[in-house]
């Protein structure tokens, strides 16, 4: 077997090379069992010498000193003293996922210490995104003293100037990429600063929710040292985890190092069903067992998002930060009801956005744009716009006034969120801002063109370059028998799996496909049997249309091929199997 291409296939039916994520050493490009798990963090990175503290990611292995971070202290100091003082203090986040998860990670933490904190999410249709100035002023004349900013304020100049001028301190604990002039709040604590230093900046793949966990960790050293507790008992920071892996999750944030960490401990924190929000949360999404990384980017994250996209913005805190099992089973019920309505608008912007885009197939960045487009679907439909052409896609839904609120998603090797900066800078936008894999922004109707021609400029070069590197990477080939769900469970002990961090993706065959079919919203289904009669189950989600999906509906009975995918446990019916989430395919004859 050639080391070059696995299976030796330089061209699949996709069109692209099937390559090793890192072949081993000796040759063997199977699993076994003994050295398993260690094949697979050698092949995300982990050198050999931090394997150990790889296998089982823990806290104390990876968590980093918080004053590591610029103005940490700072921030620690002041809420230590509004805590002392009993002082009012509002949570201001983001509508999403990881805003949710932030604010309720502070609020949750300042009720343990004695205070009150109120939380203030803003509607995305009739505020938008960030702090406005008119916000954090009337929160400023509603008797708050202090407002901590959570994934959202780095690019808020304005807003804090206004906020200054009204007498109240506002900390900022972000991870969006910032400009190399810094907003007027007491403290900006961002691992994503420019002037941060080389360890810190080594942080900036956090996100916001494990930016707050980090300042509650200084929170609590800072009121440990001023003897704050004498003796009483101090908040178990460690219990909030939960909230950490759900928003890192969700907002794809890269699963390495210390994120790694906060998942796997959050998901056994989250297991315990201690967060009455999170745990009718979970019986809403009719999740019968322990959550998986999976469940909170598929399952739960698009629930708390529902309430922001669809609903009422603060919907998503109110869960997670209520004591109410019954309060909580009510809030769970209606955004699960959101997020049934959310996917019906979402289809029919996506089908509209797709018409749009299949017209710009020679551009490097897919920008389509309409007017009466739902402004809280767009960055899943970005997502799928990206997933289809593998590039740079952005959407945009123009309101009646003709402004244009945006979303964007990126590929790998582009990093969109400095070009949506730069394009700030360049007068382009009224504003935006994001981080390198997702964008957003603000831009008049009448300069949707002039935007997309500058993100074609500075980006076309950065597109080719990475859609050229493109392949499939495999970690391993299996014999048909190998698809098996002994083998699902032992490919889990290398996770949690997320962005940064791959989920092992398998060749397996030959196989002849005995039946195909297509089922639901475009997704291609089949059974295929390998020469030792052994036989498969593989589903090819929205692939049904693709060259992929054709081949396999029209594969002759007496053509073996190659499948390629992520292998699944499957306990349907009681009974134990394993199928594959088919990615693509190669003729092996």
């Amino acid at each position: 077997m050639s080391p070059s291409f696995v299976c030796g296939v330089s061209r699949s039916i996709l069109g692209q090379p099937w390559r090793w994520r890192a072949a081993p050493a000796d040759g063997d490009f199977g699993f076994s069992p003994d050295d398993l798990v260690d094949q697979l963090l050698l092949g995300r990175g982990v050198s050999r010498d931090e394997l150990e503290r790889h296998r089982q990611p823990t806290l104390r292995a990876f968590m980093p000193d918080p004053s590591l971070f610029r103005d940490m202290d700072k921030a620690a100091e002041r809420l230590a003293d509004a805590v002392e003082a009993r002082e009012p203090v509002t949570i201001f986040g983001d509508y999403d996922v990881d805003g949710a998860t932030s604010a309720a990670l502070l609020i949750r933490l300042l009720r343990g210490l004695g205070c009150a904190p109120q939380a203030y999410i803003p509607d995305r249709l009739m505020e938008g995104y960030g702090p406005s100035g008119e916000a954090l002023v009337r929160i400023a004349a509603g008797g708050a003293r202090l407002i901590v900013t959570v994934d959202c304020g780095a690019q808020a100049f304005e807003a804090l100037d206004m906020a200054r001028a009204a007498g109240v301190d506002v900390i900022v604990v972000d991870h969006h990429k910032c400009s190399s002039r810094l907003p007027s709040g007491l403290a900006i604590v961002n691992p994503n600063r420019l002037d941060e230093d080389e360890q810190a900046a080594a942080h900036g793949h956090l996100a916001a929710v494990g930016v707050a966990f980090l300042l509650g960790a200084a929170l609590l050293r800072t009121l440990r040292g001023r003897n704050f507790f004498r003796g009483g008992e101090e908040p178990r920071l460690i219990e909030l985890l939960d909230l950490v892996a759900l928003g890192t999750v969700a907002d794809v944030a890269q699963l390495k190092g210390l994120n790694r960490a906060f998942v796997t401990q959050g998901l056994k924190v989250m297991a315990r069903r201690g967060n009455a929000g999170l745990a009718a949360l979970a019986d809403a999404a009719r999740l019968g067992r322990a959550p998986t990384a999976t469940d909170l980017g598929f399952a739960l994250g698009p629930r708390i998002n529902a309430g922001g996209r669809v609903g009422k913005s603060d919907l998503g805190v109110r869960l997670l930060t209520t004591d109410d099992p019954v309060q909580a089973e009510s809030i769970a019920a209606e955004l699960d009801r959101l997020n049934e309505e959310r996917r019906a608008i979402e289809l029919a912007v996506c089908e509209a956005a797709e018409v749009l885009g299949a017209a710009q197939a020679n551009r490097a960045v897919t920008l389509v744009s309409a007017p009466g487009w739902h402004p809280g679907v767009i960055g899943i439909v970005a997502s799928r716009l990206k997933e289809k052409w593998h590039k740079p896609a952005i959407v945009v839904a123009i309101d009646g006034d003709g402004v244009g609120k945006g979303s964007g998603r990126s590929i790998g090797g582009v990093d969109l969120g400095a070009a949506v900066l730069a394009a700030k800078d360049r007068g382009l936008l009224v504003a935006g801002g994001g981080h390198a894999m997702a964008a957003g922004l603000t831009v008049a109707a009448g300069g949707i063109e002039a935007l997309a021609d500058f993100l074609e400029e500075r980006l076309a070069a950065d597109v080719t370059r990475s859609r050229e590197d493109r392949a499939l990477v495999l970690d391993a080939v299996l014999a048909p028998g190998g698809v098996c769900p002994d083998l699902c469970d032992a490919l889990d002990a290398g996770g949690p799996y997320g962005a940064g961090w791959p989920a092992p993706r398998v060749a397996a065959g030959p196989f002849a496909v005995m039946k195909a079919d297509i089922v639901g919203n475009g997704h291609l289904r089949l059974v295929a049997a390998g020469d030792d009669g052994r036989r498969v189950k593989a589903i090819a989600f929205r692939m049904a249309e693709s060259a992929l999906g054709e081949a396999m509906l029209a594969a002759p009975p007496h053509r073996r091929l190659w499948l390629a995918g992520r292998m699944k446990r499957d306990e349907y019916g009681g009974r134990a199997s394993a199928e594959l989430h088919l990615e693509d395919a190669a003729w092996a004859d």
